[in-house]
């Protein structure tokens, strides 16, 4: 039986715009095209969904439904720098990550023995880490397959955990609306429900053989999910390269010593950090990034196969040095070659040279 959970990020593009600006809270916002050139809303927060805007809804409706609505443009770049800081912490717990989107991701943290092994504390302590780290809140649903840690996901947001155990699938299934199961929408809702099916129970009086004459491969899916029973696995999209640690000050750094001082914790939170990342990867670099006051960052990095405090203080200095303003930002970070990798042995000889 396996561990998964799906983490989704609440209203994750509005959630960053209200971490970056605080005044933007309580107020009804949106992220989207602008109202006057046919926009479109992608998220918006909680205020705004309570006039009854959501996704995918044109800007202009949603000005007509809420005229004090603030719409915000995209900012990507922020956006995708977010995503990641959220998925470097996931691999802390496990390297079976399925990337769904910027904003969420299936872990299956089956073999993992943290927490004894808990899926419910692991999700708990990755939702904690990323309030603390990164700044926004996000749900979690915990569950023996991907179908129903989705589904469990939604169900206490936001900033929520839901659990559906093995023992709890026939009950919890059995009143599940069929809208919940991916891959029915409006127009095949439409059709269900001119059977009388509204919820999976339903669904559960149909013999496979009906429900596949009626709706082709579509009644398969239908047949397996109102019970749920979703064999399918987290598909590991890619490797980690990097893993990272950094702390976003709330007075400025005004000079270098004070950065200095910060990075005996920081790099004591990386080497922790490292012991949770398997045998497999080889750390080839070491790297300090500092963002300055004025909002631009700076990277330096060196080859390394370990954490030295002495070569973090270098490459401190040598980063400061760069523009020598105050910083805001620190972080410091290691880089990784992966073992299974057929071009390790390519990639460790360029290191070296």
């Amino acid at each position: 039986m396996r561990k998964i959970i799906h983490i989704d990020a609440d209203c994750f593009y509005a959630s960053v715009e209200m971490r970056d600006d605080p005044s933007l809270r309580g107020r009804p916002i949106a992220v989207g095209g602008s109202s006057d050139h046919r926009g479109v809303i992608s998220t918006c927060n909680y205020e705004a969904r309570r006039f009854g805007i959501h996704s995918a809804m044109p800007s202009s409706t949603a000005k007509r439904l809420c005229p004090d609505i603030l719409l915000l443009p995209h900012r990507m770049d922020v956006y995708k720098e977010v995503s990641q800081k959220m998925h470097h912490i996931f691999y802390d717990y496990t390297e079976f990550v399925e990337p769904l989107s910027l904003d969420e991701a299936f872990l299956d943290v089956s073999e993992s023995q943290l927490h004894k092994g808990s899926a419910t504390f692991i999700a708990q302590e990755i939702r904690q880490r990323i309030r603390a780290e990164v700044g926004i809140t996000v749900s979690a649903g915990i569950a023996p397959n991907k179908f129903l840690a989705k589904v469990a996901s939604d169900w206490n947001k936001p900033n929520g955990q839901f659990v559906i155990t093995p023992n709890d699938i026939d009950a919890f299934i059995a009143t599940l609306p069929v809208k919940k199961i991916y891959g029915v929408g409006k127009a095949m809702s439409t059709k269900l429900g001119e059977l009388n099916i509204f919820t999976c129970e339903d669904i559960q009086k149909f013999s496979i053989f009906e429900l596949a004459q009626r709706f082709g491969q579509m009644g398969s899916r239908l047949y397996k999910l109102s019970r749920g029973i979703d064999d399918r696995a987290v598909e590991v999209g890619r490797r980690r390269k990097s893993l990272s640690v950094e702390n976003t000050f709330t007075r400025d750094l005004t000079n270098v010593d004070q950065c200095l001082n910060e990075l005996p914790l920081l790099g004591q939170q990386l080497i922790t950090r490292l012991r949770r990342v398997d045998d497999d990867y080889k750390v080839v670099k070491l790297f300090v990034k500092i963002k300055f006051a004025d909002f631009t960052a700076t990277t330096i990095e060196r080859s390394a196969s370990s954490v030295s405090l002495e070569e973090l203080n270098e490459l401190c200095r040598e980063a400061h040095a760069r523009k020598g303003l105050a910083v805001r930002l620190l972080g410091v970070g290691v880089s990784f070659v992966d073992l299974r990798n057929s071009n390790v042995f390519h990639q460790l000889d360029l290191f070296k040279s």
